[in-house]
């Protein structure tokens, strides 16, 4: 995925001829500087769907990008163990938190759920309702992109289009669409997110884990969801 970021942003900038020059005699270079922190670039790769002058991508272009997503987020599930190896014998690390995204319940593949049940103890961070409506508020406040699964998005492009007597996806508000259509992603989430624990893991809520203050207290509130 990084890869494509780059190559992404490489071609953005070959269509300014001053940045191409540049670029194609080596007098400046283009690095990603994506951290456990700073996924910023992975999101504006992702992009949002809708009106090009607004910051928007085309229907085409982001449904691609949403499957090289989906791709390469099975292939870092399926690396999990592999990961897991080296942050033991190299770093000397007891213990390796698997911190998914919440798209992982859209990837509809049973094998990065049996690598991740052997491998990891799978657990599902339940929002209260509080959180729930507190998440949606965020979502509206700053609008982000989201990866959609295509069924679902092509439902709820839809339902916007129509909604608002809209002829093409080209005319669409990114911001406003991502603001609209959030609650349902969030809500259709929900029965994939109790399917998976159901079969494969456990259930703590966003209230337990807000008392979490050290590893001790981490520790002991996995001890008590086991027990």
């Amino acid at each position: 995925m990084d890869e494509a970021i780059l190559d992404n942003v490489k071609y953005e900038a070959m269509q300014i001829p001053f940045l191409w020059d540049l670029l194609r005699t080596d007098s400046i270079h283009i690095s990603n500087n994506i951290s456990i922190d700073n996924l910023r670039s992975l999101s504006s790769y992702l992009g949002k769907v809708g009106n090009p002058e607004l910051g928007g991508t085309g229907l085409h272009e982001f449904k691609r990008r949403q499957e090289l997503h989906r791709v390469a987020e099975i292939a870092s599930m399926k690396d999990v163990p592999e990961f897991i190896n080296k942050s033991k014998f190299v770093y000397d690390y007891n213990h390796f938190v698997n911190d998914a995204g919440g798209s992982l319940c859209e990837l509809d593949d049973p094998e990065v759920f049996n690598i991740l049940a052997e491998h990891s103890l799978i657990m599902y961070i339940k929002a209260t309702e509080e959180d729930e409506q507190e998440l949606i508020s965020r979502a509206a406040l700053d609008p982000k992109p989201f990866y959609f699964r295509e069924k679902f998005l092509d439902e709820q492009l839809a339902i916007y289009m129509s909604e608002n007597e809209l002829e093409y996806v080209a005319l669409i508000d990114p911001d406003d669409f991502v603001r609209r259509v959030f609650p349902q992603l969030f809500y259709a989430r929900i029965p994939r997110y109790e399917a998976i624990t159901k079969k494969y893991g456990y259930t703590i809520t966003t209230r337990q884990l807000a008392e979490v203050k050290n590893e001790n207290d981490f520790l002991d509130l996995i001890e008590q969801v086991l027990s």
